[in-house]
Parts: C-alpha cells; sequence; structure tokens
C-alpha cells in the first residue's frame, strides 16, 4: 500500500512546489527589471557626460521609463541638442547651434540588451543665438545601435520624407527634400579597438537640394559605399578632433562604389580621398557618367551665354572663372566680326555638349554610351578636367 501511495505524494508535492518556483521567478525578474530601470539615470548621465565633453550637450526636459515585463522604454520629451566646435570654422567660444524636438523613444529588449533602438517625433528646429535657422520634418525617423555598452558594432539611422526648410525671416523656405534617407556604418571584421576601421553605406531616394547647385535641384537618387580608415577609437570626441587624428595617422576614404541618378544622367564612381595637413580632401575619384551633354542643359550654362554671365552664376557654377573675362571674350568676337561673338552665343549648348563629350575615354555604364575621366581633388578644389567645380571648406 506505502508503495502505491509514495509515487502519488511525490506528483501532489511537485503539484505544489511549482507555484513557488514560478512565484520566485517571476518576482525576480520583476526584481532584475525594476534594477535595470533604476540605472537608466545612471547611464544616461554618463553618456551625457561623454558627450558634452566632445561638445555635444543633450537635455531632456522629462524623462519616463516603462516596458516591464520584456523590454526597456525611455521616453524623453522636450529634447534640446546644443553642438559646439564641430566645424572648422566654430570654436568653443562661439554661441552654439542648438536643435529642439518634441519627444525620442528608446527601446532595449531584455534579450537583446545589446541592441538599442530609437524613434524620433518630428520637427526638429535648428537655431543659433536664438534665431530659427532650419527646420527638419520626416513622417519616421529611427535609429538602431548594436554593441553597447562597449564599443559600437553598428549603426543605422532611417528617415522617410525628409524635408529641410531654411528659415527667410518668419518665411520658411524649401531646401532639401527626400522620400527616404538610410545611412549605415558598421566596423570591419579585421578592425581593432585601437584602430577600428568603419564601413558606411548612404542611399537617398528621391533627393533635391533647392538654392545650392542647379543639378541639385531635380530629383535624384543615391547609394554611396565607402572605407574610413586612420580612427584611433570611437569615443565622443569634436569631429575636427577626428579629423586630425585621420589626417596624422594617414588615413583615408576609400569610395568603393558610388552611383548616382537623375533622369536619364547616371554617375558611378570610385576612389580614394585623403585630408591634407591644412585640413583638405585631395584625390581622385574615377568616374563614369552618362548623359553629360544633358548635365550642359541641366546647368544652364548655354543659356548664360545666350544673355551674358552674371557673376553670381559664374561663382555657383564655375567658381573661380571671372564673369568679365567670358563677356570680353565674346565682345571681341563681335568686334572682330561682327555677329560672331552672338553666333557663339546662340551655339553654346552643342559646342559645350560635344567638349564636355570629348572628355576622358569613351566607355559603356549599363549599357548606354559614357564617358570615362577622373574627378580631382586638390587641396580642397575639385576639377573637371582643368575645370573647377567646386571648392569643399576644410574639415578642420
Amino acid at each position: 500500500m506505502s508503495d502505491i501511495l509514495e509515487p502519488r505524494r511525490r506528483r501532489l508535492g511537485l503539484l505544489f512546489f511549482m507555484p513557488v518556483v514560478v512565484v520566485v521567478l517571476c518576482l525576480a525578474w520583476t526584481g532584475f527589471w525594476f534594477f535595470a530601470a533604476s540605472k537608466v539615470d545612471e547611464n544616461v548621465g554618463l553618456w551625457q557626460a561623454r558627450e558634452a565633453a566632445a561638445g555635444r550637450k543633450y537635455d531632456c526636459a522629462n524623462r519616463s521609463v516603462s516596458g516591464f515585463p520584456f523590454r526597456l522604454e525611455v521616453r524623453c520629451d522636450g529634447v534640446s541638442v546644443s553642438l559646439q566646435a564641430q566645424t572648422a570654422t566654430q570654436n568653443a567660444t562661439q554661441i552654439p547651434v542648438t536643435a529642439k524636438l518634441g519627444e525620442i523613444l528608446v527601446v532595449a529588449q531584455i534579450y537583446t540588451p545589446r541592441m538599442l533602438i530609437a524613434e524620433f517625433k518630428a520637427p526638429a528646429v535648428i537655431s543659433q543665438a536664438g534665431q530659427p535657422w532650419m527646420a527638419v520634418g520626416w513622417s519616421n525617423a529611427r535609429s538602431s545601435i548594436t554593441g553597447l555598452p562597449g564599443t559600437p558594432d553598428s549603426g543605422d539611422l532611417v528617415f522617410d520624407d525628409l524635408s529641410v526648410d531654411r528659415f527667410a525671416g518668419t518665411v520658411q523656405a524649401p531646401t532639401v527634400r527626400a522620400k527616404r534617407v538610410v545611412l549605415n556604418g558598421r566596423t570591419v571584421a579585421t578592425s581593432t579597438p585601437e584602430k577600428p576601421v568603419i564601413e558606411t553605406a548612404l542611399r537617398i531616394t528621391s533627393g533635391s537640394v533647392a538654392d545650392v547647385h542647379p543639378l541639385l535641384a531635380a530629383p535624384f537618387d543615391t547609394d554611396i559605399r565607402a572605407q574610413v580608415s586612420g580612427l584611433s577609437d570611437l569615443t565622443p570626441k569634436p569631429w575636427p578632433q577626428r579629423f586630425r587624428e585621420i589626417q596624422a595617422a594617414g588615413g583615408r576614404l576609400e569610395i568603393t562604389q558610388s552611383r548616382v541618378q537623375q533622369g536619364e544622367i547616371i554617375s558611378l564612381a570610385t576612389g580614394s580621398l585623403g585630408i591634407t595637413a591644412a585640413g583638405n580632401l585631395d584625390g581622385e575619384l574615377q568616374m563614369t557618367v552618362t548623359g553629360l551633354d544633358k548635365a550642359i542643359n541641366a546647368l544652364g550654362i548655354d543659356k548664360l551665354l545666350e544673355m551674358g554671365v552674371p557673376q553670381e552664376a559664374l561663382d555657383r557654377l564655375a567658381p573661380g572663372v571671372k564673369s568679365q573675362d567670358v563677356n570680353n571674350l565674346l565682345g571681341a568676337l563681335d568686334r572682330a566680326i561682327p555677329g560672331l561673338g552672338n553666333f557663339a552665343r546662340k551655339n553654346a549648348g552643342a559646342g559645350l555638349a560635344a567638349g564636355v563629350n570629348s572628355i576622358g575615354a569613351p566607355a559603356v555604364l549599363e549599357g548606354k554610351p559614357a564617358r570615362a575621366f577622373p574627378l580631382k581633388f586638390v587641396d580642397g578644389a575639385v576639377l573637371f578636367g582643368s575645370l573647377k567645380v567646386a571648392q569643399i571648406p576644410p574639415l578642420f
């Protein structure tokens, strides 16, 4: 009889014991969650201190923690960011650039504690000296970062329906538009904490930029992939200091692929850029482009020649070229043979297109006739053949 009752007693004991185990586990899990939640303020404070030392000050008017039981959600209302000494022309004594946005939500899953996901609520207003400068909007913005709390392994930033408006007094003038912007970054497999190497990718869908260059005003798609070497670490630092370290270490920006398409114009580029002792970009990109003749029409150079070339237009299209020199040349043609200068103006488009199509070597890109040529960066100047097309400001 006792042999029959013994298994029954063990089953009853197990039946009563299991709820106790479940309760203990639940209490332990609850304690762990609240302990982790209590460390949020401490960890955020440490992060804020590191960023402030790098010239980036982050403040949150109201912070709350939720998400029990399986994740931590940190919600920050009334976010402000102050940026100082982040460019070559901005030093620590100047008035900082500030940005304010409504809310940031940061989420960490308990089962993937090394990954953080953040969502941002639009809009963001960028100001300096108390005056609004830019308004940035989006329909959806989010980021993720892995590898925390140590050195991050990878990070992503995504904006949908991005808009940037410039303030002209109290009026907002459209400046940047993009259907989608995706920025990815990760450390390569051969990277070390002492010498990290970063792979980056930037993809822009239906992007446009107003009031900068005529070619940028029409919608374009971009896919740029690059690798950055010469870093000493990934700790927070002002960008000019970071660029100085890259230059001192002989670091490079290796562009492994750059594809830009705007209508029938397609550009593909690869190459390597370094930084000079003066902080300027220096190097060369090998480019293959279809539709170079159509770029002439997009630039509007032929129409400029027909009407006479104002200096402000040349400063935008061909920095370094003087309007008086161009107009004097056309005037001299008219004096030598009446009407020749006007003929040159009238036929500028065809002549410029023929000249552009003679640059470099013939090539084929995605099944279309193209031209291959080098785009040179010489101490910050961008040279298309012998023509200076842009001047990039120093990085430090």
